[in-house]
């Protein structure tokens, strides 16, 4: 990740762990789009839940560095929101 926004100059990481947040926004997120899947592939299949939770984990694989990404960004936004001094 940059140090600094290359049109603002923002800097990204304020202090040591600051995007310790951004792992809370992460796993929120993957919660959400787990049982959003889960969901839509029992009410399609009629599957067990525990299936459908457990086939719902393999395309969440292929977006976590997306949701990581997304998070990060989130937490920034929010950051600055609670904090606009800097």
């Amino acid at each position: 990740m940059n140090e600094r926004c290359a049109v603002c100059g923002l800097k990204f990481a304020r202090e040591d762990g600051y995007f310790l947040g951004a792992m809370a926004v992460s796993y929120a997120l993957a919660v959400a789009f787990v049982s959003l899947l889960a969901a839509l592939l029992w009410a399609a299949t009629r599957w067990p839940v525990e299936r459908a939770v457990m086939v719902s984990f393999l395309p969440l694989a292929l977006v976590t560095p997306i949701l990581v990404k997304l998070s990060r960004v989130l937490w920034i936004y929010f950051d600055r929101l609670v904090d606009p001094n800097d």
